[in-house]
């Protein structure tokens, strides 16, 4: 009787185990969708105006898509701001239009900054970083493991864009905790590098107010960096910049002196321009450029050979707006030679209402570029046809 009992119990501890499985199966299965993933609800297409030869087209819809991220197998992972999701897409049949996309991670503070590296993704929220563990293979039950939980935990501009320099040092920026003011901290206003592992973390350069988009020039490595000026200064001054930083601890200026020349009115007084190093380009005032990646497509005209691609988000502390747009910048050994709008459109000059903002910019292997859109909700393809 005991050995029937026994057997009975061990059946329905079998039933109930299978049937939770299947429950969480259920559960991990919902973090998947494949339809209406590259719709093209609430876009403008038609008012995007591209250089001759220039293709756009939706790759993908992703609630605020900001920065992106891309396997070698070609898994797009996409962060946000505004939302508290991670996101991968994936396309299927190579079609350059995405057949699966994934919630991968939810209820993060800001998670605006990916970056993958040896099959994992990294992932940035405001004061702690997350890797994702053979993330491809896990798309269904990501693993994740805390690296670092030890940056400020200030909101105001602190979410962050992450990137792997060619020295293999994940880089993570610290924006300033207010518009314009000095810190006791000499982590904020920086770019700070550190291990895979989060160790051995240490301050790269300083006097940077906000960066929210960096990469490395693909000849001589060094590193360029987007910087939002400081607000409140009128509609033109001051400028937002493009940067270059050749070594480890150069300062940027901020607070004291923006855009190469201009002293601040508050904290000028304390330290001369000429301390700093100087932007590579200023760009225009209140732009709020974001990403920034160098053209290295060979399905590109000859033109943009290393010329950097820019998204600027967009102004808001400007009487007239300006930016919402992707932006060049051609420059030789940290020079800036010309700075010129590439795609514009997002913006309606005459009502002043936009229906996107740029955000990130990623060059494929084939030689087109994503862009990625938070107002929207997009990340679009850009091609040259000819």
């Amino acid at each position: 009787m005991k050995k029937i009992l026994f057997l009975i119990c061990i059946t329905i501890l079998s039933a109930c185990s299978t049937q939770k499985e299947k429950n969480d199966n259920a559960v991990v299965i919902s973090n998947k969708e494949t339809e209406n993933l590259t719709n093209t609800d609430g876009l403008e297409l038609n008012r995007l105006q591209l250089p001759e030869g220039f293709t756009i087209d939706v790759f993908a819809r992703v609630d605020n898509a900001r920065s992106m991220a891309i396997s070698d197998n070609g898994t797009l992972f996409v962060g946000t701001r505004k939302d508290d999701k991670v996101y991968a897409i994936k396309d299927l049949d190579g079609d350059f239009k995405a057949d699966e996309r994934y919630i991968i991670a939810e209820g993060l503070r800001m998670p605006n900054g990916v970056a993958f590296k040896d099959g994992n993704l990294f992932v940035a929220e405001v004061s702690k970083l997350w890797k994702f563990i053979e993330i491809e293979a896990n798309l269904d039950a990501p693993l994740k493991q805390m690296i670092y939980e030890d940056y400020p935990s200030d909101g105001h501009h602190g979410w962050k864009y992450i990137a792997f320099g060619p020295d293999n040092k994940l880089y993570v920026p610290v924006g300033a905790p207010c518009n314009i003011c000095e810190s006791k901290n000499e982590m904020y206003a920086s770019i700070t590098r550190m291990n895979a592992d989060g160790s051995e973390r240490e301050i790269y350069v300083s006097g940077v107010r906000n960066t929210v988009g960096f990469t490395w020039h693909p000849d001589n490595k060094h590193l360029y960096f987007t910087d939002n000026g400081r607000d409140m200064l009128g509609n033109d001054i001051p400028p937002c910049e493009f940067n270059r930083a050749t070594e480890k601890g150069q300062h940027f200026g901020y607070p004291y002196c923006h855009g190469g020349t201009i002293s601040d009115p508050e904290y000028g007084h304390k330290r001369d321009c000429d301390e700093f190093v100087k932007p590579v380009q200023n760009l225009g005032p209140h732009v709020a450029p974001l990403g920034v990646k160098f053209c290295t497509s060979k399905s590109f005209p000859e033109k943009y050979n290393r010329v950097a691609f820019i998204a600027e988000h967009g102004s808001w502390n400007r009487d007239n707006k300006i930016g919402y747009r992707i932006t060049t910048v051609k420059e030789n050994e940290g020079v800036g030679e010309s700075y010129d709008v590439f795609i514009s459109g997002w913006l309606n000059e005459e009502t002043q209402e936009s229906w996107g903002r740029p955000v990130d910019v990623l060059f494929l292997k084939d030689g087109s570029m994503f862009i990625s859109d938070d107002q929207s909700g997009t990340i679009y393809r850009v091609q040259y046809t000819g």
